[in-house]
């Protein structure tokens, strides 16, 4: 690139400097506390920046107060990207380089976490114990214990609320009989929006990073990898590795399997989908390689890392992808696989990060101004961490540093 990255980041925090010229829209209730649509995810933005020496402080300062303006959600409502959890995971970010700074607010949002990560977790078992199936949101890392789990190994690795969350994961990776059925434990009775749908008649197994079964692996094996261990630890990710080597195709995994399917014993048909990080194969495969990391089995890694370059080089899979989001588009593709590269054997390693910066040349062409690119990515995708411009910025920025995001606020992610 002719361009610093950094520079289109730094465009795009400009842009949204305050708050109240955001275009968030606060008018809604729920928009302070939304990591994924409101203000902690664009304050995670200037908090990075900030950490880089790119932009001032008081910005974060600012976008922080509007996050907790009102009283802070805990409780069974909140979770990694809403409430507590979600505000707490930006102010950590924050303090971490701020020394001294947000400590009385972090150690009151850290007790509502760690109560509630308790009381879930006791919650999970006496639904294992009475032989029912979870929804997404008890084990997921949007609204569930795989998120809540990845905010803890970051801030409490070796407190008692991980150990909860990582033992009732364990469980949740043990075959459930229902009904005289057994079924994999993660198995949901609803649809991928956690109602029921009658297109997936008698639930399905979910394979998502955001919604799916890709949270637990990736948070047990980045749990792993910290040294943070539980008793049936390994058996837990040999237990979804073997589920997933079995619904493996050639265009990488489906997003989910369905009753019929689980019964026949194979898909139906293989289209290719969005290899993203929420759904498909790249959020996937940057799990299976953490868990190749964790468990030392140098031939999954290497199978993996190339599953995610095949997801992010192959021509039909980019077709695929219909914007430049976090979540779901090029920005993700990117970030994960320049995440996956410093953890790679040599060859992939190169290669991935080759993409990644392909990838990112998409968005700001070689040559386009930073300024310009940063108000048409504002223009088109709006300003939020998820699926907007605040995470496609924080993709650039991470590129400003070898070993990734200064601040880890990646950690949302299950990545790192």
């Amino acid at each position: 690139m002719t361009t610093d990255p950094l520079e289109v980041a730094v465009h795009v925090a400009d842009r949204l400097a305050r708050p109240e010229d955001s275009g968030l829209r606060a008018g809604e209730s729920w928009w302070p506390q939304s990591l994924a649509h409101g203000a902690p995810g664009v304050a995670l933005l200037h908090v990075e920046l900030a950490a880089h020496g790119a932009a001032p402080w008081d910005r974060v300062h600012a976008w922080l107060c509007a996050a907790t303006w009102a009283t802070v959600t805990g409780g069974p409502d909140s979770h990694l990207y809403y409430g507590a959890p979600a505000v707490a995971h930006v102010v950590a970010c924050a303090a971490d380089h701020q020394p001294g700074a947000y400590r009385r607010a972090l150690d009151a949002l850290n007790r509502q976490i760690t109560a509630d990560a308790l009381s879930r977790a006791r919650a999970g078992h006496a639904r294992i114990d009475a032989d029912t199936l979870p929804t997404l949101s008890e084990f997921d890392v949007i609204r569930g214990l795989s998120g809540i789990g990845a905010y803890l190994l970051r801030r409490d690795p070796g407190g008692a609320a991980l150990t909860a969350v990582l033992e009732y994961l364990v469980r949740l990776t043990e075959p459930i009989t229902v009904d005289g059925e057994t079924l994999p434990g993660w198995w949901a009775q609803v649809g991928p929006s956690g109602r029921s749908d009658p297109a997936l008649p008698g639930g399905h197994a979910n394979h998502g990073m955001a919604h799916g079964v890709g949270g637990p692996l990736a948070l047990l094996a980045l749990a792993a990898l910290h040294g943070v261990t539980v008793t049936g630890h390994h058996d837990a990710i040999a237990r979804i590795l073997t589920w997933l080597d079995q619904w493996r195709t050639h265009n990488g995994w489906p997003y989910w399997v369905t009753r019929p399917q689980l019964h026949a014993g194979q898909l139906m048909a293989t289209p290719v989908r969005r290899p993203s990080w929420c759904y498909g194969t790249v959020g996937l495969a940057r799990a299976q390689q953490l868990a190749a990391l964790a468990t030392g089995d140098s031939t999954r890694r290497r199978h993996a890392e190339n599953a995610l370059l095949r997801a992010v080089t192959d021509p039909m899979h980019l077709l695929a992808a219909t914007d430049d989001s976090l979540c779901h588009g090029r920005a993700g593709f990117a970030h994960l696989a320049l995440r996956a590269a410093a953890d790679a054997a040599p060859d992939p390693g190169v290669q991935l990060r080759a993409a990644a910066l392909r990838l990112l040349e998409v968005m700001h062409p070689p040559g386009t101004d930073a300024k310009d690119t940063a108000g048409q990515l504002l223009t088109l995708a709006g300003p939020e961490f998820l699926e907007g411009t605040a995470g496609i910025a924080l993709t650039f920025a991470a590129t400003a540093s070898p070993s990734g995001p200064v601040t880890g606020w990646d950690t949302c992610l299950l990545i790192s």
